[in-house]
């Protein structure tokens, strides 16, 4: 039997503990990192305890009649333990499910944690989703390079890092997060009239919480920064979370010899690079030229799925 208990602020180390001694947990799935934006959401997380010990956690928000794994986070599903197997994951799949249909829930919106992000196996809530008939409604296509293979970049890739290499950029991490974050905001109301999920004044504040986890690196000349990324260090994955350019640094290929120095300099002891998804729409839409450029640096596609579990 498995118990469920809304998580509240009495929870927080013991969450905190759980998640950085977890399969899959990440940084992301901190409680300082939920809460940066907690005004925006109503969080409804839960902890799963079986014979007086925790075994899981759902970071978890609600709207309505609805519950969501986090919708303020990237990815988000149940956080397992070490000991966790799939009969236990089942059991916590129905007092789950018996647990927000006590509360009048219609739905669980379930994202799943991609599997890079691993520490060890843990796709036991895959299964569990099959099980109570959760319906796939998005999949998501994103692209990573895997380091401990031999990277290859396309032709042209190579001769635009080649052709970067002449123009004496300096590379390396920057702690301009504010500049950085304008480039990003001009580049994305440019291109897609968005904006970006975090702003400068959020990024700078997860930055000083997690040091070891969230760093800039940039390409400059003169002091210029011509692009930057902002990458989300967890154990296996290096994440790019963030990648802007201005028009000059793009004509210089800056973008080019940033993402060569953080694969050959900064992260070659990484599992993972993550370059990001490339679809749009629910996934049903994909940007061929973004995925195109994502490859040609020798990525290839990872898939983040959506569920949707009638309770």
């Amino acid at each position: 039997m498995v118990e469920v208990v809304k998580y509240s602020a009495e929870y927080k180390q013991e969450w905190d503990g759980f998640v950085a001694g977890s399969k899959n947990g990440t940084f992301l799935l901190l409680r300082d990192y939920m809460e940066y934006h907690a005004d925006r959401f109503q969080d409804h997380s839960l902890l799963f305890y079986r014979k007086g010990k925790l075994v899981a956690v759902l970071p978890a928000n609600v709207a309505g009649e609805e519950i969501y794994s986090h919708a303020g986070l990237t990815y988000g599903g149940i956080i397992s333990n070490q000991k966790m197997k799939v009969p236990v994951m089942l059991q916590v799949f129905e007092s789950m499910r018996a647990y927000c249909h006590t509360l009048g829930f219609s739905s669980l919106y379930y994202k799943t944690i991609p599997h890079i992000f691993h520490r060890t196996p843990a796709e036991e809530d895959l299964y569990a989703l099959f099980r109570n008939q959760a319906q796939l409604y998005r999949r998501d296509v994103g692209s990573a390079i895997a380091l401990e293979q031999s990277i290859k970049y396309s032709k042209k890739r190579r001769w635009q890092v080649s052709k970067a290499q002449k123009y004496g950029m300096e590379l390396g991490r920057s702690e301009d997060f504010a500049r950085f974050m304008q480039i990003e905001q001009e580049l994305l109301q440019e291109r897609y009239n968005k904006q970006p999920v975090h702003t400068a004044a959020e990024m700078q504040r997860l930055a000083s919480l997690f040091p070891d986890n969230i760093k800039l690196y940039t390409a400059s000349i003169e002091g210029e920064i011509l692009a930057g990324i902002i990458v989300y260090e967890t154990d296996t994955v290096a994440h790019c979370q963030y990648i802007a350019s201005t028009a000059r640094g793009r004509s210089l290929f800056a973008p080019d010899a940033l993402i060569d120095h953080l694969l050959t300099k900064v992260y070659p002891h990484k599992k993972y690079f993550n370059l990001g998804i490339s679809t749009e729409q629910q996934g049903q839409f994909l940007n061929e030229g973004l995925n195109d450029n994502k490859e040609s640096y020798g990525a290839r596609a990872i898939v983040h799925d959506f569920y949707k579990l009638p309770l």
